[in-house]
């Protein structure tokens, strides 16, 4: 029979949450470590609509806070320049309470100066859209949330790719061409976030706060935070600590290009494919994408994740020059995306990522484990980071079920992963160029060569394996199969 474990897992991401849940519910004793503070003084007032009293009325505290705070029944915003109203909001009228501070916003992106009359919480970065696989979604089942996250994301039934310059699809790939009824699910990553931690907690792991971890002992298994504290020791200590993981020893390389992104309403009478991942390239130079990404929680407006294909080395020039420059070569790529630009008034609504490239060898060392962005970082040209970091969570916990010493643990971990981990690298490094740099011949070659070609059998094929993160055979390796 297998031991408890004292399991510490430094980052509450999505491979950390996820193995958190896991090891949770075999009983171990998880430990679970992140980088935010306890919640302070709640500072401004903030805004609670009918979505929310709900959830509260589900705790039995609603009516203790309609006693506290004050009902409000309308927003009322006026333009200072004309005197007139510029926002009516009467909730016994709309019943919605996203309505009012949308309008807002969509007003304001317009470039009307709208004034709002209440105080209210600014909400913070959501995050952006992620691309969830049939090997992802397996394991969110493991978890008993697959449902939830199909219900919180957007089917993604095809990726299309059209070159600006000529018009033709030089990627088209259909997930049905591997099975039928095969699909992705784009969705925000706040949303599988709070399930995930919700899952994490419920079933257990003890969530440490404020605890930023800055170096492990791989022999004793200990952890130390930045303000010198020692925790442990654990039996495992696990780095879900991502790309910047200071407890991996190898360089991370970074990539030239990385992205601007936006999360943004779904354009309810816009061109764009409700059930597709659409880009369009200028060479491998330019890109731009619109990718579904479902609803951030129950009762929000579907949106979308626009991104915008950016050299690491000239996003300073981005921020310094009039957005106006931007837009302007947003629009000649995609002119049709001109709605989606047009409601971004500030460089602060687009969030830049670089990406990186590292595979952390070895991945494991003593009871130290790494796991996702830590063990093996990549840019998301193939849509495959969060479903890595969901492999690897359930590997482990596969490892420590059967298992019994950190050793063992370890090395079964690997055998299961190191294959389809190293097979990814490669093509994630080799595709990435393709779409991304400052190459002449590589892109032509796409155009003009490898587009025809993927049309023909078995092409159709393998791409949806490659896309859906099943080429390799993952799941096998796991004693699992797709589906539910």
């Amino acid at each position: 029979m297998v031991r408890t474990l004292s399991i510490g897992i430094a980052g509450a991401g999505i491979g950390g949450l996820a193995g958190a849940a896991l090891l949770a519910r075999q009983g171990h004793r998880v430990t679970l470590f992140d980088q935010f503070e306890a919640a302070g003084p709640v500072g401004s007032g903030l805004m609670l609509q009918e979505t929310g009293l709900v959830i509260l009325d589900q705790l039995g505290l609603r009516g203790a806070v309609e006693a506290a705070g004050a009902p409000i029944a309308r927003l009322w915003g006026v333009s200072s320049e004309t005197g007139r109203a510029v926002l009516d909001v009467r909730y016994d009228a709309l019943r919605a309470g996203i309505g009012g501070l949308a309008g807002a916003a969509l007003l304001a992106r317009q470039g009307h100066r709208v004034t709002l009359f209440d105080q209210f919480e600014a909400a913070g970065p959501v995050g952006s859209g992620l691309m969830l696989q049939e090997t992802g979604l397996v394991i969110l089942d493991q978890l008993g949330l697959r449902g939830a996250v199909e219900a919180a994301g957007a089917p993604i039934a095809r990726l299309l790719g059209v070159s600006s310059e000529t018009g033709r699809a030089v990627l088209d790939v259909r997930y049905d061409a591997l099975r039928a009824g095969l699909r992705g699910i784009g969705i925000q990553r706040t949303a599988l976030f709070t399930l995930l931690h919700d899952a994490a907690v419920s079933s257990g792991a003890r969530l440490v706060t404020g605890a930023r971890i800055t170096a492990a002992n791989a022999a004793h298994g200990t952890l130390v935070d930045a303000a010198s504290g020692a925790h442990g020791p654990f039996d495992l200590v696990i780095d879900a600590l991502g790309v910047r993981s200071p407890l991996a020893s190898v360089p991370v390389n970074k990539l030239p290009y990385g992205a601007l992104w936006a999360t943004l309403p779904w354009p309810e009478e816009g061109p764009f494919d409700r059930s597709a991942l659409e880009q369009r390239y200028e060479a491998a130079r330019k890109m731009a994408g619109v990718m579904p990404s479902g609803r951030a929680y129950e009762g929000a407006v579907q949106s979308l994740t626009y991104f915008w294909s950016i050299r690491g080395d000239a996003h300073a020039e981005f921020r310094a020059a009039p957005l106006v420059h931007w837009k302007d070569a947003a629009r000649a790529l995609w002119p049709e995306t001109a709605i989606l630009v047009d409601q971004i008034a500030d460089h602060d609504q687009l969030t830049f990522a670089r990406y990186r490239h590292r595979t952390h060898w070895p991945a494991a060392t003593g009871r130290l484990i790494h796991i996702g962005d830590s063990w093996h970082a990549a840019s998301p040209q193939l849509g495959q980071g969060a479903n890595m970091a969901l492999l690897d969570a359930f590997a482990l916990a596969h490892a420590v079920q059967l298992c019994g010493e950190a050793v063992d643990i370890a090395a079964m971990y690997v055998r299961q992963r190191a294959m389809h981990v190293r097979l990814f690298q490669l093509l994630t490094w080799a595709f990435t160029p393709v779409y991304q740099s400052d190459s002449d011949i590589l892109p032509w070659l796409r155009d003009r060569l490898a587009a025809p070609l993927s049309k023909l059998w078995p092409a159709p094929v393998l791409l949806a394996a490659l896309v859906s993160g099943a080429l390799g055979s993952p799941l096998a390796k796991l004693g699992l199969r797709p589906g539910r």
